[in-house]
This record gives structure tokens, C-alpha cells and sequence, in this order.
């Protein structure tokens, strides 16, 4: 019964609706927009959404269809959207250069052409990426394929299949969002927000749920455990499926990664159990007394095609320094009109991404690369944990840890490689190459 449980039912993203009947072609209208907010009952917030007031709809696609998107954009700034994991031509990837004035649009269109997955698109305008985020600009993009459809797992959107968008948010007593840097970086924030819920709960059968986890923080890193200290399967990472279900006590994510996980309320005599980080609930669990029978989790998932690396292959290697609120990479401030790096269209290099720590309360950097999905070759000289042998768009890089990824680019274009920590990206740790 949910009235055992204080706090606020979980929001659940509506699905964008497609308005093109064939089943090969989507097309979507997506607008940035403002509105207020009632994360707490008697105040109203001052936020930004797409097609709402705060966070955005979750976009289905799937592999093989031809996606067209009318983004137009009723901000009072200029804001782009940017399809954070998607492997799109350079053009359509919503970096800072495809700008979206006030009042104008943008229309992107691709063909999906990689495997199932759980993606999200974001703002990406040069200096304010972090502020409209932060004001609530952020979306679930799925993608679905053939190996999707046959996997036996929790699939029933919002009932059995949910997504979490997790960030840290502060306020201020009139209820407005209390956006505060210093020189250090962004003030953590004192309240967790799941999907725009403050306080959530989830009310859950007693059957297997799927979890599709977002860290859409701006800088804040998640450790995310149950209460009880059970373990979980995790099914995915940033690019789809892992090869095999992964067992797990916790999950890590920085910002701008993704995980899917399985939990089972099946055996669980428990009437609640939680999400926590740090003893902290950041979603209670709801479970009923209905049974739901759910199969067993396939033990195995998707077949992960390696990333094949030539015999002279091409090597690249990006040092990451931080400096309190900025940084920068191989030394450089990000400039929008230099061309760090020109990379070959199809073919597969190595970049050793290193983390060399800087000044002021240096640490940890998630690394982004836009219009791919790379595979993790070793982190410190060591392979990667199970959890990130699928495929990855952002991969966390700790204070003097070194990481090997081997990336191939399939489209052609300007792209970018920045740190998602958002006030780090908007202050110059960011860079972008040419793909051609």
C-alpha cells in the first residue's frame, strides 16, 4: 500500500509521441521550453523542460529507422541539443556549433544504425551547458533492435522497465533552484532528485524490475547499493548490452554514464527496500503483495563485436588537467576554432586518456567522446571489469589512473571529447576533431 510510505510516487517521462505511422520513419517534435516546478508542495520553481517544465520525454527509436526531430528552441538564450551516445554524422550531433537561436529550430535527421541501448540528449551550447541542465533541460533516448526484442527481460515501460534520471539539486527557501559555483566547481547538492521526484518511491510487484539509470548530475558521482545489501544484475552500460549479466553489490556512475540493472522483488519478504548512496535513500521500493512470475535473466545478452585494431595503429593520448572550476586538455582551453585533432573516417585508434590532477580539489573526470561508441582496453594497465566490457561513450578517469580505449569513427564531421563535469566543459576542457 503506498500510504505505508511517506514521500512522493516516482515521475515517470511520458513516451515522445512518433507522428509518422510507418514504422521505418519517426519523426518527433521536441521544445525547449520554461515553466515552474512543484518539487515541494507549496513552492513553485522556476525551471526549463522539453515539451514540459522540467526534464524531457523519453524518445524510442529503433535500429534501422530513419529518425527525423523538429527541435525548436522558446528559451529566452540560445541552447543546442546535443544526442549524447547516438552515432550521428557531425552536423546532427547538437555540439556547440549547431546553435538554436530563441525563437528558432533546428531539424536533425540520421539513421539508426547501432545496437539497442539507453541514451539521453542534453544542451550542449558553449559557457552555459551546465546552467541549462541544471534549470532541467535532460532526456532518456531508447533504442530498440532485434536482439532487444528476443531477450527475455522486464520490458513494460514504467511498470516493470523504468527509467531513472538521477541528479543533486540545491534550494533556496523561496523554492528556487540554488545554482552556486566557486572557484573550486559547483556547490554539491543537498537534494537528490530521481526523474524530477523529490523523496521518491516506486511501487513495485513482487517480479524482476529493470532499472535504467542515468547520473544526469552535473558533477556529482553516484555509488549506488541497495539497503540491504543484496546484489543485483547489471545488463548494460552506456552502449547497449553487456555480453553476460554482471552480479553486483554496487554501482558507480559518473556523470554521463548509463547502467541498466535487474532487481528481483520475487523472494524478497521485505515490504520496502531502497536505493541508497551513503546510507542515504535516493528511491524506496514499494513492494506489493501481487506476484508477478517473471523467466529467469538469459545468461546471455548480446554478442559484443570487438572493435578491431590494425597493426599500425594509430595512437593518441589526451592528459587531463583540472584547475579548481576549469581545466584543460593536452594544456589547451578549448577554442571553437581550433581543430584538435583530424581522425580518418573507419578507422580504429587508440587513445590514452590520463588523468594528470591539477591544483584545487582535483579529481575524478569523466571522459566523453561524441559520435561513437568505444571499447575500454585497460584502465592502469590492467582489463576492465566485467561491468565495462560492453560498449561505452564515457568513461571515468580517477586522479593518476590511465585509461586505453580503442575508438573508430563511422561518420564524418566535427565532434567533440570534453570532461562531463559540466562546469569543467564550459570552462575549457573540452576539444574537438575532424572526422573525414
Amino acid at each position: 500500500d503506498d500510504n505505508d510510505l511517506t514521500g512522493n510516487r516516482l515521475q515517470i517521462p511520458p513516451l515522445l509521441e512518433d507522428q509518422n505511422p510507418d514504422p521505418d520513419i519517426a519523426a518527433f517534435t521536441l521544445t525547449a521550453q520554461e515553466g515552474k516546478t512543484s518539487f515541494y508542495l507549496d513552492q513553485q520553481t522556476a525551471t526549463t523542460g522539453y515539451n514540459g517544465s522540467f526534464l524531457g520525454p523519453v524518445i524510442r527509436i529503433r535500429r534501422g529507422q530513419q529518425v527525423y526531430i523538429n527541435v525548436v528552441n522558446q528559451l529566452a538564450e540560445p541552447t543546442t541539443v546535443h544526442w549524447h551516445g547516438l552515432v550521428v554524422d557531425g552536423h546532427h550531433d547538437g555540439g556547440p556549433h549547431q546553435d538554436i537561436q530563441p525563437g528558432e529550430s533546428w531539424q536533425p535527421e540520421f539513421t539508426v544504425d547501432q545496437p539497442a541501448a539507453t541514451l539521453w540528449y542534453h544542451p550542449h551550447f558553449t559557457w552555459s551547458t551546465a546552467n541549462q541542465v541544471y534549470a532541467g533541460l535532460a532526456g532518456l533516448i531508447y533504442i530498440d533492435d532485434a536482439v532487444s526484442d528476443k531477450l527475455d527481460l522486464p520490458g513494460e515501460y514504467g511498470v516493470n522497465d523504468i527509467p531513472l534520471i538521477i541528479q543533486d539539486r540545491n534550494f533556496n527557501q523561496d523554492g528556487s533552484f540554488s545554482y552556486q559555483t566557486t572557484m573550486m566547481g559547483i556547490v554539491p547538492g543537498q537534494t537528490i532528485l530521481v526523474n524530477g521526484t523529490v523523496n521518491p518511491f516506486l511501487p513495485v510487484n513482487r517480479e524482476k524490475i529493470r532499472l535504467r539509470v542515468l547520473n544526469g548530475s552535473n558533477a556529482q558521482n553516484f555509488f549506488l547499493t541497495l539497503d540491504d545489501g543484496s546484489s543485483f544484475l547489471q545488463i548494460a552500460s552506456d552502449g547497449g548490452f553487456l555480453p553476460a549479466p554482471v552480479s553486483r553489490k554496487e554501482l558507480f556512475l559518473s556523470p554521463g554514464e548509463r547502467a541498466e540493472i535487474i532487481i528481483d522483488f520475487a523472494g524478497d519478504n521485505k515490504r520496502t527496500q531502497a536505493l541508497v548512496q551513503n546510507q542515504k535513500t535516493l528511491l524506496a521500493f514499494a513492494v506489493s503483495e501481487t506476484v508477478v512470475s517473471s523467466e529467469d535473466i538469459p545468461e546471455v545478452l548480446a554478442a559484443i563485436e570487438d572493435i578491431p585494431v590494425g597493426p599500425d595503429v594509430k595512437t593518441r593520448q589526451f592528459d587531463l588537467e583540472s584547475m579548481g572550476i576549469s581545466g584543460t586538455i593536452n594544456g589547451k582551453y578549448f577554442d571553437m576554432d581550433r581543430v584538435d585533432e583530424e581522425v580518418t573516417l573507419n578507422e580504429t585508434e587508440l587513445w590514452t586518456i590520463r588523468n594528470l590532477g591539477g591544483m584545487m580539489q582535483a579529481g575524478g573526470h569523466p571522459f566523453h567522446v561524441h559520435g561513437t561508441q568505444f571499447q575500454i582496453v585497460s584502465r592502469d594497465g590492467r582489463k576492465p571489469s566485467a561491468e565495462e566490457q560492453g560498449y561505452k561513450d564515457t568513461v571515468y578517469v580517477a586522479v593518476g589512473e590511465v585509461v586505453v580505449i580503442k575508438v573508430r569513427f563511422t561518420r564524418t564531421g566535427l565532434f567533440m571529447y570534453h570532461c562531463h563535469i559540466l562546469e569543467h566543459e564550459d570552462n575549457g576542457m573540452m576539444g574537438q576533431f575532424l572526422v573525414k
